[in-house]
């Protein structure tokens, strides 16, 4: 049986861990951050989610299997290089996009933050997988 405070601190940190881990993903081409140290702050929330509340509440909590993620993030990281060879480019050249956002206004989208969601959905996949596979023992 957890303690009562690691499971009300979960419930409050959770939200905040991932917001953060998003924030470094989205920040990664530019500034310090991206795929890897982005999934592994999303991988320290589900380990603190598996701590507070067990493996199978954990399992149920993320609706997908780890392997699906570390197989979704391989296909995301290599789209993302191979898009560059259907334009007539070599294999992993960055392209660019404007988006208009409404409320903020142009943001440049590239390929290089698609390999960086492929690194971290990767990251968190594997790391989830073997903290979750070790607690069952």
């Amino acid at each position: 049986m957890t303690s009562l405070i690691l499971r009300a601190a979960t419930r409050f940190m959770l939200p905040l861990l991932l917001l953060f881990s998003v924030l470094l993903l989205l920040r990664g081409h530019n500034e310090p951050g991206g795929g890897f140290s982005g999934g592994l702050v999303a991988a320290a929330a589900i380990v603190l989610y598996s701590f507070a509340f067990g493996v199978d509440d954990t399992r149920r909590a993320l609706a997908v299997e780890p392997r699906t993620l570390i197989g979704a993030g391989l296909l995301v990281a290599l789209g993302s290089g191979v898009l560059g060879l259907l334009v007539g480019r070599p294999l992993m050249t960055g392209l660019w996009h404007d988006v208009v956002v409404p409320g903020f206004g142009p943001l440049a989208l590239g390929t290089p933050l698609l390999f960086d969601l492929g690194v971290y959905l990767v990251v968190v996949g594997i790391t989830s997988s073997i903290i979750l596979a070790l607690e069952e023992e």
